[in-house]
């Protein structure tokens, strides 16, 4: 159902609707090929600013995890920082969302990026005087946490402003990338540089403090970003309960949503073991883990560069599906890969298939909701990050004890439950679509 159906059948009803049956939505105008979409001048911006706040991001990402690898040496360690992460996500996300709608757009990047650059210099320059300590790494993690719950909503949000509704899929796919590509960058600059020299890891994060920086003042360069709709005077509670309850009445949002959490949650946690994954399976060291991560990545963007183009509601679903699949397939295969080389090509599977999952997930979530709900959609889709990183701990604490490996192999079985579960909702209600199409 597109956004205009759902809120045709509002008004008429003089109240929230109740579920309907899910349609294919309208087909959007012809998209704009990639270069278009970058000549706009406004989206141009915010690709740029993404591109600095996220190059700093995924580098001292890699920094953090092996600074407290270094500290700790457990598996269950690095599953707290992440834990940290992923509780302050939790929390901020939906705020984030509500933030998103409520707020000038424009703001809000500008408050989520401060953020980002303070968690990097913090630790950064508590490594350089030499009183860096465990508990720092997880404050670090909680105020970054805080400024993607605020960064990502209002950037996906402000898409449907800068650039034709048609081509939002392709914009998003090319944002996706741009993150993935940053991930290929980031880790491998960062793994080289803590490998060769002393002082790598506050080199890392006093570098990613400065690509903050810019992206901050690149900011300045986009529209206000205001809200759309008018004001309903409700306050963020209530901005927010509206919207749970908006993604409840369309269950094909809903079942967007919890598929997109269930996936990522149980799967994504593989990132907070690649140190371990390096060093204790594989031999490998910091630069190992450099490039395992970069890896990963490299098939994100094929991925994204392959998925860039309009597609319809039907190819998309299957797209989702197929996608979640082969992750889950692949982090079953990176458990018994025997050697480097093979978990190599693994990870090319791996980082491809979460790509185009998460694209295609928040392409039909952005196509199928009303534009005035868009950051409090994407803020519910990104408690997926939050749950990753809550998982992150328990699955942790359970390599400790069975080994990375058999974590591993229930990871992607976890992953493959909820892509099956979701297939066979999708398909009983294209099912029943068909039907009341055909009788009517």
């Amino acid at each position: 159902m597109s956004g205009e159906t759902v809120r045709d059948v509002d008004a008429q009803r003089g109240g929230p609707a109740p579920p309907p049956v899910p349609t294919a939505p309208a087909e959007p105008p012809a998209a704009l090929g990639a270069m278009a979409i970058l000549r706009i001048g406004g989206f141009l911006v915010l690709y740029l600013n993404a591109a600095a706040v996220f190059l700093g991001v995924m580098a001292q990402a890699i920094a953090r995890s092996w600074l407290a690898f270094e500290l700790t040496g457990s598996n269950a360690a690095l599953g707290g920082v992440l834990l940290a992460f992923g509780v302050a996500l939790l929390v901020a996300t939906p705020w984030g969302g509500v933030a998103a709608d409520r707020l000038p757009k424009r703001l809000v990047l500008q408050i989520s990026v401060l953020l980002l650059a303070t968690s990097s210099a913090w630790i950064g320059l508590a490594v350089v005087f030499d009183v860096v300590a465990y508990w720092m790494l997880l404050g670090a993690g909680v105020l970054q946490a805080v400024g993607f719950a605020l960064f990502n909503p209002a950037r996906m949000a402000f898409l449907t402003e800068l650039v034709p509704r048609g081509s939002v899929p392709q914009a998003v796919s090319l944002l996706l990338v741009n993150a993935e590509v940053n991930r290929v960058v980031g880790p491998a600059l960062a793994g080289v540089v803590i490998g060769a020299v002393t002082w790598g890891v506050e080199a890392v994060f006093l570098a990613s403090a400065v690509l903050a920086a810019v992206g901050l003042l690149l900011t300045a360069a986009l529209p206000a970003g205001r809200r759309r709709g008018e004001a309903s005077g409700r306050s963020p509670l209530g901005e927010l309960a509206d919207g749970v309850r908006y993604v409840r009445r369309h269950p094909e949002l809903s079942a967007l949503v919890w598929c997109g959490i269930g996936v990522t949650m149980m799967g994504m946690p593989y990132l907070a073991f690649m140190p371990t994954i390096s060093s204790d399976l594989f031999g490998l060291g910091s630069v190992g883990y450099g490039v395992l991560s970069a890896t990963s990545a490299v098939g994100g963007v094929t991925a994204g560069l392959l998925l860039g183009r309009r597609s319809s509601w039907v190819r998309q679903t299957r797209v989702l599906v197929a996608a979640g699949a082969v992750f889950g397939v692949a982090v079953c295969a990176l458990a018994i890969a025997p050697n480097a080389y093979t978990a190599v090509v693994v990870l090319l599977a791996v980082g491809g298939s979460m790509l185009a999952f998460q694209t295609t997930n928040q392409s039909q979530l952005i196509a199928l909701s009303d534009m005035e709900y868009h950051g409090r959609v994407q803020g519910l889709i990104m408690l997926s990050f939050g749950a990753f990183g809550i998982a992150a701990l328990p699955l942790g604490l359970l390599a400790d004890v069975i080994g990375l490996r058999w974590t591993l192999i229930g990871m992607g079985v976890g992953v493959l439950a909820f892509v099956a579960l979701y297939a066979v909702v999708s398909r009983r209600r294209m099912a029943t679509a068909h039907r009341l199409r055909d009788l009517g």
